[in-house]
């Protein structure tokens, strides 16, 4: 899914778009049992309810694509002969009134997802009318039916005692509390919304915390792999570096790594596509030849990252490379630098001792205090 397709999805979580009739669910306890089923009207519910409930379920379709928001691919015969794919196919064709399909969901989420705590599972079907653009930007006719399931597991908690006044005896109680809804921790949408049609090859995974690979769940609803996380790809990345030029990793050839990558950021950003950038290990041979790495380590380099992220496996740059910043760091001092200025840091070894040297052409503040720039 691109950026433009999952706003256009992510619009339908207003109370005005949404088709959705009810979102079903359950209760599951600290022990992880299933303790209550949950089967709330949003048509016909209270507003401000249905407002709160589509905005937890909007939870799931945001962050960043490529970091909280992963593709999962089924293969021609998962599709054609797997229990997962199945069974997300039985929960979007019955619209959620399978409730033996149901049941199987609600148990491979408690079985392979650990929460603390108490926490609902929360599950609801949309049906878009997708309608085509005409050139002058008006709809035309609806040219799909994109039948669409969102899932969401949701954290309960309960928060500290209070006091509250009552003006009724001028006195201090205690304030009853109540469970409270918190934020998705992870999440799905099935089928993928692609090229604005359905595609029931993808799945869109969601998880709030970046560095959680959530690989049971992965397992359990998609047959699939978990992706790996971006903290844990620009480790992977960083080490197959540092194993495969060994002494040949010098500060101006990570420093020019970088700038490579963040300008093929910049033309991908000027070029306003929809798609997600991604690269491959070719992208990375290209910009490490440019680096002037002989043929003999840039084989080696892109046979390390078949091995670690599969063959050929896109990546998004930003999880390899931190296009922001341009940090330096030694045990005892980190130095972060813009991306643009990177130019202003450089390396240098003077009587046997490496220094950082960082070039001030603006004045140098020192705990807020402007010093001189006499020596």
């Amino acid at each position: 899914m691109t950026e433009k397709e999952l706003r256009e999805i992510k619009r339908r979580f207003r109370p005005e778009k949404s088709n959705i009739p009810r979102i079903v669910g359950c209760f599951v306890n600290g022990n992880r049992e299933i303790i209550s089923k949950i089967t709330q009207p949003l048509l016909s519910g209270e507003s401000a309810v249905t407002e709160k409930l589509l905005s937890a379920m909007k939870k799931v379709l945001s962050g960043s694509l490529g970091t909280n928001l992963c593709d999962i691919e089924f293969s021609t015969k998962q599709v054609t002969d797997s229990p997962e794919h199945k069974l997300l196919m039985r929960l979007r064709d019955s619209a959620l009134s399978d409730e033996a399909a149901l049941s199987e969901f609600y148990t491979k989420i408690t079985e392979s997802v650990s929460i603390e705590g108490n926490y609902v599972i929360l599950i609801a079907n949309d049906i878009y009318d997708v309608f085509s653009r005409k050139n002058e930007g008006e709809e035309a006719d609806s040219s799909e039916r994109f039948s669409y399931i969102i899932a969401a597991v949701c954290p309960v908690k309960t928060p500290p005692e209070a006091l509250s006044f009552r003006e009724s005896d001028s006195l201090f109680h205690i304030a009853s509390t109540a469970a409270l809804l918190s934020p998705a921790e992870v999440g799905f949408m099935f089928p993928a919304f692609d090229d604005r049609k359905t595609n029931i090859y993808s799945a869109l995974l969601y998880k709030r915390s970046i560095s959680e690979p959530y690989s049971e769940l992965c397992e359990a609803l998609f047959g699939k792999s978990a992706p790996m996380p971006p903290k844990a790809q620009k480790e992977t990345f960083n080490s197959t570096l540092a194993e495969s030029l060994g002494s040949e990793l010098s500060f101006e050839l990570i420093k020019s790594v970088h700038a490579q990558f963040t300008e093929i950021a910049e033309q991908h950003k000027e070029s306003r596509s929809p798609e997600l950038l991604t690269v491959t290990k070719a992208t990375v041979r290209e910009v490490l030849s440019n680096c002037g790495v002989d043929s003999e380590k840039l084989e080696k380099i892109t046979s390390s990252m078949d091995e670690s992220f599969g063959v050929n496996a896109p990546l998004s740059p930003k999880n390899i490379v931190d296009l922001k910043k341009f940090n330096v760091s030694t045990p005892e001092v980190t130095v972060k630098v813009p991306a643009e200025h990177r130019d202003l840091v450089s390396t240098q070894i003077i009587d046997g001792v490496k220094y950082i040297m960082i070039r001030a052409d603006g004045g140098v503040l020192v705990n807020g205090i402007a010093i001189s720039d006499a020596e």
